[in-house]
C-alpha cells in the first residue's frame, strides 16, 4: 500500500527533502505495483531483507505503444549485465531510463518473469492470489490498470536476482545481494513503470520466499543535465529521447550533451 501523501515517508534518501518524493511504497513478496511518473523522476528500489526480486517494465506514458525492449537494452551498450550507467532503452532506440545508482550487482536482463505453468509445476500454484503468484499475471493485473493487455507484456528486466552465462551458455543464478541493497533509475520520458516483486524463475529456493521491496520516487529533473555515456550508440540513444522530448515541449532546455555528426545514421 503506497503512502499518501508521498512526502509523509518517514525515512527519505540521504540529500532528498520529503516534499519531493513521488512514491512511497512498501511492495510485499508476491505482489505487483504501478506508477505513472514525469521525466527527471529518480526511483530508487531497496531490497529491504535481502530475497525481494524487482521485475520491471516501462512504458512511454504518452504513446504506450513504446515500451522496454530488453534486446536493444543488451545490444546497445555491448553488455548483457545490468549495472550502473546501463541504459534500459524502448523498441524505437530511446533511453527510457538509466541506471544512475546501483549497491547490489545482481540483476537479470536474460531470463524474463515466471509464468503460470513453471510456478505451479515448482510451487503447487502460480495464479495471482495464490501464495506463489508468477509474474506475469501479477504483471497483466499491472498492465490492465493503464489500460494495456496481455499481449502488450514485453520480456522484463528483474533487480536483486543475479544471473550469469557460463561458457557452455547455460544461465546460473547467483542469488541476491546483502539485505538493504539499492538501485536507482533516472526517467529520461514520462514513464508508465510497473513492478512485479516475485520470485526469480531461476530462484533455486524450493519454497517461494520473495521477501519485500521499498519503492522510493521523487523529482530529480536537474540529473538528466549530464550525459549518461560517451559511447556512440547509447549517445545516439540520448539524442533521440531530448529530440522526441523537444519535439512535444519546445523551448525545454535539453541536455547539453555533443551532437552527432548531422546527418549521421545510428
Amino acid at each position: 500500500m503506497p503512502v499518501l501523501p508521498a512526502s509523509a515517508w518517514p525515512t527519505p534518501p540521504e540529500g532528498v527533502a520529503s516534499d519531493r518524493l513521488t512514491w512511497a511504497e512498501t511492495v510485499p513478496g508476491g505482489r505487483y505495483t504501478s506508477k505513472v511518473l514525469a521525466r527527471g523522476t529518480r526511483i530508487r528500489l531497496r531490497d529491504i531483507d535481502g530475497a525481494a526480486c524487482a521485475n520491471l517494465l516501462l512504458y512511454r506514458a504518452d504513446a504506450p505503444w513504446e515500451r522496454i525492449n530488453v534486446a536493444d537494452t543488451v545490444k546497445v551498450p555491448w553488455q548483457a549485465y545490468i549495472g550502473a550507467g546501463h541504459p534500459l532503452l524502448s523498441d524505437a532506440g530511446r533511453v527510457l531510463a538509466t541506471v544512475v545508482a546501483d549497491t547490489s550487482g545482481r540483476h537479470d536482463a536474460l531470463c524474463g518473469t515466471t509464468n503460470i505453468a513453471a510456478n505451479t509445476a515448482k510451487y503447487g500454484a502460480g495464479a495471482v492470489h495464490s501464495a506463489s503468484p508468477a509474474g506475469r499475471e501479477l504483471f497483466t493485473l499491472a498492465a490492465a490498470k493503464h489500460g494495456l493487455e496481455p499481449r502488450d507484456l514485453p520480456a522484463s528486466v528483474s533487480f536483486f536476482h543475479g544471473v550469469r552465462v557460463e561458457s557452455d551458455g547455460a544461465l546460473t543464478s547467483i542469488g541476491g545481494a546483502a539485505a538493504g541493497a539499492y538501485v536507482e533509475l533516472l526517467l529520461h520520458l514520462p514513464l508508465i513503470v510497473l513492478i512485479a516483486n516475485t520470485a526469480h524463475p531461476l530462484d533455486p529456493a524450493p519454497e517461494f520466499s520473495t521477501s519485500a521491496l521499498e519503492v522510493l520516487a521523487w523529482s530529480a529533473a536537474e540529473n538528466l543535465d549530464s550525459l549518461p555515456s560517451a559511447d556512440p550508440e547509447h549517445h545516439r540513444a540520448v539524442l533521440n529521447t531530448d529530440d522526441a522530448w523537444g519535439a512535444l515541449n519546445p523551448g525545454v532546455a535539453l541536455n547539453p550533451g555533443v551532437a552527432l555528426n548531422p546527418g549521421k545514421d545510428s
